[in-house]
């Protein structure tokens, strides 16, 4: 009940711009990048303007030279010319409409071009919002298609000013007959036009209930073809789940459209009826005024058409103006997600200094919005240039959290983050996160060429810089023995002949990526999670020797992974409860301890059993 009321006041929300502001924007779009949408856009009004005064004078004017017992040649010539301009006015139409799609798919593009850039230097924090998701959600249904309101748009005001226009026009004449007829036709085309609006907002108020149904309908279908869930659709019956789900959700979609049928049902037959008002009232004056001779038949038949077409315009106009206010609204929401406020700065600030870099946290504290306690709770921490830390606990102890504190991903709920005596919330933020190369647990393989995925561009890169780091990282051997080297491509899910890389390999990837970068400062978080001991215990001594002479910070649940690190931090409770070497720790035989003798039942170690008995079997603690 609370999130059906939360909902209605949220649709019931006025949008941040206006109608004007919002048509201000689209053609700033257009003008800075596709002029020609605009032209095209005024042209395509005035012609079809044009072409329906002309289809509705081609009859009447005909007649009149009849009436008038004009010659035969003059018949023709009538007939000819309105032959001309309806070639004309049609074959213009067409050509416009055949070369608009082009501009308004571009508009539209680069509005696409700004949401992205917008998710992608958005502040960190933003990324876990659930306001700032919904309303990235919602931006992107204004740019989904050619339907979608940055592109439609210039339909509805290409119609609105042809039915302005028409109306302008067809008013004039009417009221020249009898203003009576204009004003009846007017009310009754309004009455007929707020009833079906009703209607027709069921839908639009009700769309996001309808896409929330049909969104779970394609998560079906998607869990269903996904080959990662093969194995429990055979295993565990998915597939019956799935199956059950969608067939439910068919049911609730089915219902959705039985009552808005309902509604387009009742919302025709009142156009029938009052069509036939019109229509009656109309040509009740028109029958009269002609059998009484105070208008030829010619004339008859232009006011019979000016009715109906004024009638039309009418319509067409309230008609545009309730399209052009929803398209509005999905453009102010569009509007008001990429001037979403940042709370990190991205302009201006201080300059980031040069290394060598003091990192220190002065009584930090962070909590998740949201969360009822906090996970990093009055820490104080310093690290000096080219230390290296390895950050261990258990789960939820609040290391990953330390880690995108440090990085600058999150700021402090209390406290300071301070590089080299400096809060980092003074610095460009941007600028801040390129002093760091990292390999976090969810790294990105992004569908592109090896190349592209190590120096993370497909222009301008050092081809001997990217030939050593990926020897650095144990990869170039593979790597050379591939028919297109470097320009393979990764992963099956765009490419048919894609390289599959072990988790080995993904990580001597990872590795040679931030050798790439040769950034000052290396984080890592629990980066070999997924690997077997024999292949960590390599990229592990690999990440020994490539943060020789760099500042360093280390994530690992496996505690005898850390021994290449100046100094070990175990955590508990968003709070350092020990600090020390690994042996200065073992010797407090304090929780450190405890946890590493508990893993070493799994581990075996050369040159260190420490008394125990180990296998190559992982746990974690």
């Amino acid at each position: 009940m609370d999130n059906n009321t939360d909902k209605t006041k949220e649709n019931k929300k006025k949008p941040k711009y206006s109608i004007p502001s919002n048509i201000a924007f689209m053609i700033s779009k257009a003008w800075n990048g596709h002029k020609i949408v605009l032209v095209i856009c005024l042209a395509t009004a005035l012609t079809t303007f044009g072409k329906n005064v002309i289809q509705m004078l081609v009859a009447p004017l005909i007649l009149q030279v009849v009436e008038e017992g004009g010659s035969f040649s003059s018949f023709v010539i009538r007939v000819a010319v309105f032959t001309l301009l309806m070639i004309f006015f049609g074959g213009l139409l067409e050509y416009l409409n055949g070369n608009s799609l082009f501009g308004r798919v571009g508009t539209r593009a680069g509005i696409v071009i700004d949401l992205e850039r917008k998710r992608c230097t958005t502040s960190y924090p933003n990324l876990y919002n659930t306001k700032f998701i919904e309303a990235s959600e919602k931006a992107y249904e204004a740019v989904g298609g050619n339907n979608a309101a940055t592109e439609a748009i210039w339909g509805t005001l290409e119609g609105l000013i042809a039915n302005s226009l028409g109306f302008i026009f067809y008013l004039i004449l009417i009221s020249g007959l009898d203003v009576r007829i204009a004003v009846i036709v007017t009310v009754l085309t309004i009455i007929g036009f707020v009833v079906n609006a009703k209607i027709s907002n069921y839908s639009y108020k009700h769309k996001e209930e309808k896409a929330e149904i049909v969104n779970k309908l394609f998560y079906c279908n998607n869990v269903l073809k996904d080959r990662n869930y093969a194995k429990e659709i055979k295993l565990f019956g998915v597939a019956n789940w799935a199956g059950d789900l969608w067939e439910k959700n068919m049911k609730l979609l089915a219902v959705f459209i039985n009552k808005n049928q309902k509604r387009l049902f009742l919302g025709n037959l009142l156009d029938v009826v009052l069509t036939f008002l019109k229509n009656a009232v109309a040509y009740y004056v028109l029958i009269f005024m002609a059998i009484s001779g105070k208008i030829t038949l010619s004339e008859f038949l232009l006011y019979s058409a000016a009715v109906t077409g004024y009638s039309e315009w009418v319509g067409g106009i309230l008609n545009q103006l309730l399209e052009l206010h929803k398209q509005s609204i999905d453009l102010s929401i569009l509007r008001e997600f990429i001037d979403w406020e940042e709370p990190f700065r991205f302009e201006g600030g201080k300059k980031v200094p040069e290394a060598p870099y003091v990192f220190e946290l002065r009584n930090v504290t962070y909590r998740y919005p949201e969360a009822d306690k906090d996970t990093i709770k009055n820490m104080n921490l310093k690290i000096e240039p080219k230390e290296k830390i390895a950050i261990v606990g258990l789960n939820g102890a609040g290391k990953t959290t330390l880690i995108k504190l440090l990085s600058g991903f999150l700021d402090p709920t209390d406290g300071q983050v301070l590089l080299n005596g400096i809060d980092i919330r003074e610095f460009n933020r941007q600028e801040y996160y390129d002093i760091f190369s990292a390999v976090f647990q969810e790294f990105s393989v992004i569908p592109a060429t090896i190349k592209e995925n190590v120096t993370q561009t497909n222009s301008d890169y050092d081809e001997d810089t990217l030939k050593e780091s990926l020897e650095k990282a144990g990869l170039l051997e593979k790597i050379n023995s591939l028919s297109k080297g470097i320009e393979s491509q990764i992963t099956r899910n765009v490419f048919e002949d894609g390289l599959e890389l072990s988790g080995g390999e993904t990580q001597r990837l990872m590795l040679a990526r931030v050798l790439y970068k040769d950034s000052p400062i290396i984080l890592l978080d629990e980066p070999t999670a997924a690997l077997d001991p024999i292949a960590e215990n390599n990229i592990y001594l690999r990440y020994n020797e490539m943060t020789e002479g760099k500042q360093s910070v280390f994530i690992s649940h496996r505690l005898a992974s850390t021994r290449f690190c100046n100094r070990i931090l175990y955590l508990e409770d968003g709070q350092i409860k020990e600090e020390g070497t690994h042996e200065q720790l073992m010797a407090k035989d304090g929780k450190y301890a405890e946890i590493y003798g508990v893993q070493s039942k799994y581990y075996k170690e050369d040159g260190d059993n420490e008394g125990s008995d180990f296998d190559e079997n992982s746990a974690s603690a």
